[in-house]
C-alpha cells in the first residue's frame, strides 16, 4: 500500500514544485553570473574586481610603446613589483586598447615584466584615462585614489610615497 497526499492537495504539489524548482534555477543563475563577473583581466588571464582588492593599497601605471619616458620607468617598475610592501599589488596598462596577442608581443618585446591590465571596452577602472603618459595611480585600502603621480617614477620614489601615505592614513 502506498502513502498518498490527500485528493485537495495532490494538484497544489506540482505548481508548488515547479515554483521551487525555478527559484533555485534562477539563484544558480545569479550566483554562477556574479561569479563570471569581473572589473578588468591582466594578460596572464587572472580577473580581479575592485571591491575584492579593498583594503590593499593598489598601484596602477599607464604606459605605452611610444612613450620613451614610459618604457625608461618599466624596470623601475619591475624593481618595485619584486619588492612589494605588505597588502600592495602593482598593474600596468596599456594606454592604448590592444588585443591580448598584440599586448603579449608588445611585453615580451619591451620585457615588461609585471601584471598588465588587457584594456577592452569592458575594463572598469577607478580613475580617469590620463591626458599624459607615464602616469601612476596610488589607490588606498578603500579603494579611492590617494595620490596621482605624472611622470617618470622609481622604485624608490614609489616606495617613499607609500610610507606617507600608509601614515597619514593612521
Amino acid at each position: 500500500m502506498t502513502l498518498s497526499p490527500p485528493p485537495s492537495t495532490q494538484g497544489k504539489m506540482k505548481p508548488l514544485f515547479l515554483v521551487v524548482l525555478l527559484i533555485i534555477a534562477a539563484l544558480a543563475g545569479a550566483f554562477t553570473y556574479q561569479g563570471l563577473q569581473y572589473d578588468f583581466e591582466t594578460l596572464d588571464g587572472e580577473t580581479f574586481r575592485w571591491q575584492d582588492l579593498n583594503g590593499q593599497w593598489v598601484v596602477v601605471n599607464y604606459f605605452a610603446p611610444w612613450c620613451a619616458p614610459c618604457l625608461r620607468e618599466m624596470p623601475e617598475l619591475a624593481a618595485f613589483n619584486q619588492s612589494l610592501p605588505d597588502n600592495t599589488r602593482l598593474f600596468a596598462i596599456n594606454y592604448d586598447p590592444k588585443t591580448k596577442s598584440e599586448l603579449k608581443a608588445m611585453t615580451e618585446k619591451f620585457g615588461i615584466a609585471l601584471p598588465v591590465i588587457v584594456s577592452s571596452p569592458d575594463t572598469k577602472l577607478p580613475m580617469q584615462k590620463p591626458i599624459y603618459l607615464p602616469a601612476t595611480f596610488i589607490l588606498g585600502p578603500d579603494g579611492e585614489i590617494k595620490d596621482t603621480i605624472m611622470g617618470e617614477v622609481t622604485a624608490a620614489r614609489l616606495h617613499q610615497r607609500l610610507t606617507e601615505l600608509r601614515g597619514a592614513d593612521e
